[in-house]
C-alpha cells in the first residue's frame, strides 16, 4: 500500500486529494495536511472584504467531506520537510511518512519586503479570509469617514487580478452608498501597463481595463514600485521602460489593499535549492515531478514558473484554477503510473482563464497557452461576468463539499466561449 501525504488544502491541494483518491481506489492511503480546519475559496475574498460575503459563504469544514472520501485530514501545519527520509514533521512534533508527497501549500505573503506594508502594517490584503475579514472591519469604518483610497500590486506581485477586482468592487460598493464623490482613488502597479495581468496581456485587455478605470475615475500609476508604507502615506517610485527612475509619488490615503510579492512558504523553501528556487517555490518538470526527488510532487501557486516576460519593475507569472486544475489531473495520473512501475505520461497544460468580477459588471479572459504566442486569446466584457463568477462560487465549493473531480474550470471555459473542447 503506498501512502500519498498532501501538503495544503485549498483550490489546488483540495482537488489534488479527490483526484488521487479517485485515481488510487482503496487499496492507497491518501492523508491531506493543513494549517487550518476549513476549505475556503479565495477567489471570493475581494466580496468578504467590503461586506458582500461572510466566512459562512466561501469556507467549509474539511474534516467530514474528506472522510466521507476516505481520506485522512490532520488540521496541522508542517514544520519540516525531509525528502532524503520520505517523511514530514508537524508542529506538534509528529513525524509522518510517505511515499508519495504533494506539495500544495499556496505562497506565503511577502509583506515584509516593503516597510509598512500589510495588515501589521499600514494596508489591507485580500490574500486570505482572515485578512479579508479584517479588511471589512476597516472598510466599516472607511466608509463612515471617506478619504483616498490606494489600491494595486507590489513589486514582484504575481497575482494582479484581485487587485483589479477590489478597486472596481470598491468603486461600486461606495457609488451604491453614493459616497463615491468623496473617494479619489488611484491603482499602483507594477505591471508596464493597465492589462498586462503577469500575461503579457491578454487580447485587448489593456484597452479593456484602461476603459473601465476611466470610466470609474480611477487614476493609475505602472511601473511603480511602492518602497514604504507610513500611515496615511505610501512612497511610489515611477519607472520608464528602461527600469530607471522617474517620478518619486507620495500618495496620501485613508484606505488601502496591496498584493505583495509571494514566497514559498517556510517549511518547503527550507529545504533548499535541489526543491526550490532563491524565491522558495518548487521546482518541477513536466509531469509536476521535482527533478531531484521525483517522489514529490507539487501543484497551484507554490512552484516555480519563470516570468511571462522581462519587466522593468519585477512582475510574476499568475497560476490561474484553470491551470492549476490541469497540473492537479496530470499529478493523480503520474503517480499511479510511478505506482505502478510505469513512466510518466500526463502533461499539464498551463493555460489561463479568469473571469475578472468589476462589482456590477465583469471582465473574461482566455489564454491557450499562458505565455506567448498563443493558438487562443479571448476577452469580452459584460455583465454577464459578474453572474457567472456569482454562480461558479457557489458552484465550486458545493463541488468541493462533495468531492466531485470533474475539472470545473474548463467546464466553465467551455461553457462560456461556446465551443466543445480546449487545446
Amino acid at each position: 500500500m503506498a501512502h500519498v501525504v498532501i501538503i495544503g488544502a485549498s483550490t489546488g491541494g483540495l482537488p489534488a486529494a479527490y483526484d488521487i483518491k479517485a485515481e488510487l481506489g482503496g487499496d492507497h492511503k491518501v492523508t491531506v495536511v493543513s494549517a487550518g480546519p476549513d476549505f475556503q475559496f479565495v477567489p471570493s475574498n475581494p466580496w468578504v472584504a467590503v461586506g458582500w460575503r461572510n466566512r459562512a459563504d466561501v469556507s467549509f469544514p474539511l474534516a467530514e467531506p474528506l472522510r466521507k472520501k476516505g481520506i485522512e485530514f490532520i488540521a496541522q501545519p508542517v514544520t519540516e520537510i525531509k525528502p532524503d527520509d520520505n517523511r514530514i514533521v508537524l508542529k506538534d512534533g509528529t513525524a509522518l511518512d510517505y511515499d508519495y508527497l504533494v506539495i500544495a501549500t499556496g505562497p506565503k505573503l511577502a509583506f515584509e519586503e516593503v516597510e509598512g506594508l500589510g495588515p501589521k502594517g499600514h494596508t489591507v490584503s485580500v490574500c486570505t479570509l482572515d485578512h479579508a475579514e479584517a479588511a471589512h472591519a476597516k472598510w466599516q469604518e472607511f466608509v463612515a469617514e471617506p478619504g483616498p483610497v490606494v489600491v494595486g500590486a507590489a513589486a514582484g506581485a504575481s497575482c494582479f487580478g484581485p487587485a483589479y477586482e477590489f478597486a472596481m468592487i470598491m468603486d461600486t460598493d461606495l457609488r451604491r452608498r453614493r459616497i463615491r464623490d468623496k473617494v479619489p482613488m488611484t491603482y499602483v502597479t507594477s505591471e508596464p501597463y493597465i492589462g498586462h495581468l503577469g500575461l503579457g496581456g491578454v487580447g485587448d485587455s489593456k484597452g479593456l481595463l484602461e476603459a473601465e478605470m476611466r470610466q470609474r475615475h480611477i487614476k493609475w500609476i505602472c511601473n511603480a514600485k511602492v518602497t514604504k508604507v507610513e500611515a496615511g502615506k505610501m512612497f511610489v517610485t515611477e519607472h520608464n521602460d528602461k527600469g530607471e527612475a522617474i517620478k518619486e509619488h507620495e500618495l496620501p490615503f485613508k484606505y488601502s489593499m496591496i498584493l505583495p510579492a509571494f514566497k514559498g512558504v517556510d517549511a518547503v523553501a527550507a529545504v533548499g535549492e535541489a526543491l526550490c528556487n532563491p524565491r522558495g517555490f518548487v521546482k518541477v518538470d513536466p509531469f509536476q515531478r521535482n527533478p531531484k526527488w521525483n517522489n514529490i510532487y507539487s501543484v497551484g501557486v507554490c512552484i516555480a514558473i519563470p516570468p511571462v516576460e522581462a519587466t522593468p519593475v519585477p512582475t510574476g507569472t499568475p497560476k490561474t484554477g484553470y491551470m492549476i486544475e490541469s497540473m492537479v489531473t496530470a499529478t493523480a495520473k503520474n503517480i499511479r503510473h510511478a505506482i505502478n512501475g510505469e513512466p510518466p505520461e500526463k502533461v499539464a497544460t498551463w493555460n489561463a482563464f479568469c473571469l475578472a468580477d468589476m462589482g456590477d459588471t465583469g471582465a473574461a479572459f482566455i489564454a491557450l497557452p499562458q505565455i506567448p504566442p498563443r493558438n487562443l486569446t479571448w476577452a469580452k466584457q459584460g455583465r454577464w461576468v459578474h453572474w457567472a463568477k456569482a454562480a461558479f462560487e457557489k458552484y465550486f465549493i458545493w463541488n468541493m463539499k462533495r468531492g466531485n473531480t470533474e475539472p470545473l474550470y474548463q467546464k466553465l471555459a467551455l461553457k462560456i466561449m461556446g465551443v466543445g473542447r480546449l487545446k
